[in-house]
């Protein structure tokens, strides 16, 4: 839960680096949370079918944005990517398939031109 909180505290930091750890339990827990939100609006009649979200849904995706573009972006600066190949998942189909590819690619040892190494870096409260 730390990484997640670790993101939402650095939501318009688009610069340093982001591990496979902060990345990864940042989209699982924000998966689980849009899941649980998307069920409350199906209960609660909120749901749009055709357009799969809903008032909570759609709130929190908004909400989380942000932040989820700016993990992003540090996740490809820890790859030694510059954070444009963010666009390359515009393309379809293939786009997020070349992102998944890059997001699971371990990081680079060491510093890189974006920042310090994270591996080994446990959120504590304030980053």
């Amino acid at each position: 839960m730390n990484w997640y909180i670790t993101v939402l505290k650095r939501y318009v930091l688009f610069i340093g680096r982001a591990g496979q750890a902060e990345f990864w339990w940042f989209f699982l827990i924000n998966l689980l949370v849009t899941i649980a939100l998307a069920f409350i609006d199906k209960l609660t009649g909120t749901l749009n079918p055709e357009g799969g979200y809903g008032l909570l849904s759609g709130l929190y995706t908004l909400a989380v944005l942000l932040p989820t573009i700016a993990v992003s972006v540090r996740r490809l600066h820890d790859i030694g990517r510059n954070g444009w190949w963010l666009l390359i998942g515009l393309i379809p189909v293939v786009g997020t398939i070349i992102l998944l590819a890059l997001f699971l690619l371990e990081g680079t040892a060491g510093d890189n031109r974006f920042g310090p190494s994270p591996k080994g870096a446990i959120p504590k409260g304030n980053p």
